[in-house]
């Protein structure tokens, strides 16, 4: 085989360089996935009384519900106080994961990754 143009393997330089971006972005993108798990984010309703604490795993880290909100002759209203809280700190969460991935992809959206 003949000598290429710079690069490996015959690979032209240009190509060497898109390969090794990819592979950075790739190791960038690993450290910010892991980052984002660390992150947590809060929710509330009922004027803060009940509070839910989400993760970057989409999981709920902690839920405080004041006492004076539990009535038995009403679960329904603190049913959907616990709901709203919950789905205001995913929602948070999910937020600020997709701003850390996207410092990394520049904010280009990649299926499957948010």
């Amino acid at each position: 085989m003949g000598k290429g143009k710079g690069g490996f393997g015959g690979m032209p330089g240009n190509m060497q360089a898109l390969v090794k971006q990819a592979q950075k972005m790739q190791e960038d993108l690993a450290k910010a996935q892991e980052q984002s798990e660390e992150l947590t984010a809060e929710g509330s309703s009922g004027g803060g009384m009940v509070v839910a604490v989400a993760n970057g795993k989409n999981q709920i880290a902690s839920l405080q519900i004041d006492k004076s909100v539990i009535d038995p002759e009403d679960a329904e209203m603190l049913q959907d106080m616990v709901l709203a809280a919950i789905n205001e700190a995913l929602r948070n969460v999910q937020e600020q994961v997709k701003n850390n991935l996207g410092q990394v992809t520049g904010g280009i959206d990649i299926p499957g990754l948010f």
